[in-house]
């Protein structure tokens, strides 16, 4: 009995090594590296990123294992932080409040890639743009919105109907506007209120009480007429690309050059212009980890060509990439300006001053 007992124990456990090397010798595509498992808050923006299976390889080659949730670049300080290895917001200003919450000392932030803003418009409606020179059309489905006419039209509360040639188009009717993000909560639609009060404040960074008040009721005009604010571009993009939602979209460049490369959601191509506008300030995906364990994913995420070529598939510029954004996107110059020829960027103000830019821009009513 005993020795038909130990035969048995010897038979499972000889199984048992079986499947061990069975499990480490599996699928050559998955790898066995894995060993640290690390959590993290990003933007919206990069979910399709992380989710993407050939990234999730990449990483795991390099022994990470990343699990996200995404939230508001803006709203991320105010996270219980410390249930995440690491935060992902969309540039470095939210970045610097997340350090300053958490009380990083040095912390090894990174900026891994960065996208340009631009706004995606019907056909019809960059058309009507252009002809009544708002906007400067550099190719069939692509140009440059020229931001101090659009403000100034914004200033006039100008409606579609007031622009000749709209007509042809029954769905450009009332005001003429950009839809955005919550610049309260989300990083696009802080980033424009940077970008268009610089433009209202003479070209100049708003840096103190006397430009909040000079440029607070234009940019309180380019909120209140959206109506509700999203907290994200991924829903108005998708509607938008589904041939519904507004005319004028404000959203990153990584989505459309991630649509025109991968060519994943059904869209009417044809119908839609990318338009840059004149005046902008880049999104610089700022790496933050919260603790050792993530300190040096943001690293890796900056200079590993795998993942940097993922990133680019993504739309992403990588930092330093611009032969690499170049070279993916040839085929799509139509749509995009790989250089960014003719855009001014400029800086944004100080976390304080933008935040009393969006919380007077939300406000019910504006009193300097």
């Amino acid at each position: 009995m005993r020795r038909i007992f130990g035969i048995a124990l010897a038979a499972l456990l000889i199984g048992g090594v079986i499947a061990v090397i069975f499990v480490g010798h599996g699928d050559p595509g998955t790898e066995r590296a894995a060993t640290k498992t690390v959590r993290g808050v990003i933007g919206s923006e990069k979910a399709e990123f992380f989710n993407d299976t050939e990234v999730v390889k990449a990483l795991a080659a390099k022994g990470y294992t990343v699990r996200t949730e995404t939230s508001g670049s803006w709203a991320m300080d105010k996270l219980p932080l410390d249930q995440y290895d690491f935060a992902f917001p969309s540039s470095s200003e939210p970045a610097s409040e997340i350090e300053a919450k958490t009380k990083l000392q040095g912390a090894q932030t990174t900026r891994p890639f960065y996208s340009p803003l631009v706004v995606v418009a019907r056909a019809s409606a960059a058309k009507v743009l252009a002809d009544n020179k708002l906007a400067v059309m550099t190719g069939k489905h692509s140009g440059t919105l020229l931001m101090g006419p659009y403000l100034k039209a914004a200033a006039e509360d100008r409606t579609w109907q007031q622009l000749p040639g709209a007509a042809a188009d029954a769905a450009l009717t009332g005001t003429v506007f950009i839809k955005t993000t919550d610049p309260a909560s989300s990083n696009s639609g802080a980033l424009f209120l940077a970008a268009t009060s610089n433009v209202a404040n003479n070209n100049t960074v708003v840096s103190d009480d006397a430009g909040v008040n000079r440029t607070a009721p234009l940019l309180r005009k380019l909120i209140a007429v959206q109506g509700a604010l999203p907290p994200s571009t991924d829903d108005p993009f998708r509607a938008f690309i589904s041939g519904a939602g507004d005319p004028l979209i404000l959203v990153y460049e990584s989505q459309v050059a991630a649509l025109l490369m991968q060519k994943q959601q059904p869209a009417d191509l044809d119908a839609m212009v990318v338009l840059y506008p004149d005046t902008t300030v880049n999104s610089a995906h700022t790496f933050v980890p919260l603790n050792d364990k993530a300190k040096d994913l943001g690293g890796l995420l900056a200079t590993d060509p795998d993942l940097r070529r993922l990133a680019v598939k993504h739309g992403l510029r990588p930092q330093d990439g611009l032969a690499e954004f170049t070279t993916a996107t040839a085929p799509h110059t139509d749509y995009l300006n790989q250089k960014l020829t003719g855009i001014r960027q400029v800086n944004t103000p100080t976390v304080t001053i933008l935040m009393t830019l969006a919380a007077r821009a939300k406000a019910q009513g504006d009193t300097p």
